[in-house]
């Protein structure tokens, strides 16, 4: 048997194979998953499949053009996690363009359904009144616990590579686009052989139709500007290293190319010369020169918090359930924060800050150092109407959106054609309305 039918919903039909992959893409991603893993899948793809059938009715559509950034994010995640593309080909079975697809229709049914939950739940809002009703109902030995969370601020710094090292990189990459000119050898050949970007690299450095406002702007501007396929760019400095950029198509305000990118080595030393600068500085804030929240402003290189004065906002991610309290805020559970952070965090007292460390930035995969200041911690807790109003909100909002499509789907059930292989009618289903 090649395949099998275990379910059909409306006109899309449910595999085997699709409950297999989503069963190990769940487990390599750590999923926990309750039950019978297959019957719990099988399920969470019918109740998708439902969403998308209503999505279609809508004309709700999802261009590629809207996930590219999530996906390239997610890839590197699950290169990352696995410690390198060739690990990650080996435990899947499955190559990084297969992977890659895969990846990219989940995430395009992902937002998809998103966007059909959104559109369900467009009119629904909370009063004051609800809060407390809800509150107040709850017996006293049964309120929620809210757990600890912290604010964190950060300043970082990226260590300063030797001007050999940066001329080294360069000149390796005008001797690429020498070879490529004079066709020695093949864009697509060196991308395979030398590319830095994992996510590429395996394309031979082919990113993929894409609109400017997804690439960061001094790369955006070159590649926008060519004109001439046998051409190669010149050479580009981004956060992420050195790229040259070869031209395939473009097509209205999207493009397609290919590129290499080449990271400059960083040695022991010069992470230890800037472990010694942020210590420097760390004295310089602990010694009233300056402010913590100066110093994140001026001097420090993470983008995403200078000009919060240093204060981590927890960005949602796809990975987040849907109801995260904190997703969007400046507060975290230690969990929710990158594990070199929460390492120094644990033991910290609100106002102190840390010695000089060195991560990784998960976006650039490039080592950096940092320091981080411990702004405040909540203790964990019974939830109080008074303490803890804007979480019970959002508690009250979960349950009535529950509610609202708990509602919809039932009558979405009744109204849509649905079979089931008798194979897997014994699932304990967490849902009725499955078998007619």
């Amino acid at each position: 048997m090649i395949d099998e039918v275990v379910m059909v919903i409306g006109d899309e039909a449910i595999f085997l194979s699709d409950v297999e992959s989503m069963r190990e893409l769940m487990q390599f991603e750590g999923h926990q998953i309750k039950g019978d893993p297959y019957c719990y899948i099988i399920e969470q793809l019918a109740i998708q499949k439902l969403y998308l059938h209503q999505a279609k009715l809508d004309s709700i559509e999802i261009t590629d053009s809207q996930v590219y950034n999530e996906l390239d994010f997610q890839i590197s995640e699950a290169i990352r996690r696995a410690g390198s593309q060739e690990k990650l080909e080996e435990y899947t079975n499955k190559s990084l363009n297969a992977l890659r697809e895969e990846y990219r229709t989940r995430l395009k049914e992902y937002y998809t359904v998103g966007q059909m939950k959104n559109k369900l739940l467009k009119d629904l809002k909370v009063t004051n009144t609800e809060v407390r009703t809800f509150f107040n109902r709850i017996p006293a030995d049964s309120l929620p616990f809210i757990p600890t969370t912290v604010e964190v601020q950060i300043i970082s710094l990226e260590p300063k590579v030797s001007i050999e090292e940066i001329d080294k990189i360069k000149q390796q990459l005008r001797d690429f686009t020498e070879q490529i000119t004079t066709g020695k050898t093949q864009f697509s050949t060196l991308a395979i052989a030398y590319s830095d970007d994992e996510e590429t690299r395996v394309r031979g450095g082919v990113k993929g139709m894409i609109g400017k406002a997804h690439l960061l702007p001094e790369f955006a501007a070159v590649a926008f500007d060519l004109n001439d396929p046998n051409r190669v760019s010149n050479i580009v400095e981004t956060e992420y290293g050195f790229h040259i950029i070869q031209l395939i198509e473009k097509r209205g305000d999207r493009i397609n190319f290919r590129h290499i990118l080449r990271r400059p080595f960083v040695s022991k030393e010069d992470i230890e010369k800037a472990l010694l600068s942020l210590d420097s500085i760390r004295n310089n804030i602990i010694e009233d020169k300056y402010s913590f929240e100066e110093a994140a402003l001026y001097i420090s290189s993470d983008k995403s918090t200078k000009n919060n004065r240093g204060l981590m906002v927890n960005t949602p991610n796809v990975n987040m359930p849907v109801h995260s309290i904190r997703t969007g805020t400046s507060r975290f559970e230690m969990s929710e924060l990158p594990a070199e952070i929460s390492k120094k965090i644990v033991e910290m007292q609100v106002g102190e800050i840390s010695k000089p460390f060195s991560m990784i930035n998960v976006k650039t995969n490039k080592e950096m150092v940092a320091i981080v200041k411990l702004k405040s911690r909540t203790e964990g807790h019974k939830a109080s109407l008074s303490a803890d109003y804007q979480e019970l909100k959002l508690m009250v909002e979960a349950e009535k959106e529950e509610e609202i499509k708990n509602k919809w789907l039932a009558k979405k059930q009744k109204e849509t054609y649905i079979k089931i292989s008798d194979k897997w009618k014994n699932c304990d289903f967490e849902r009725d309305g499955w078998l007619k």
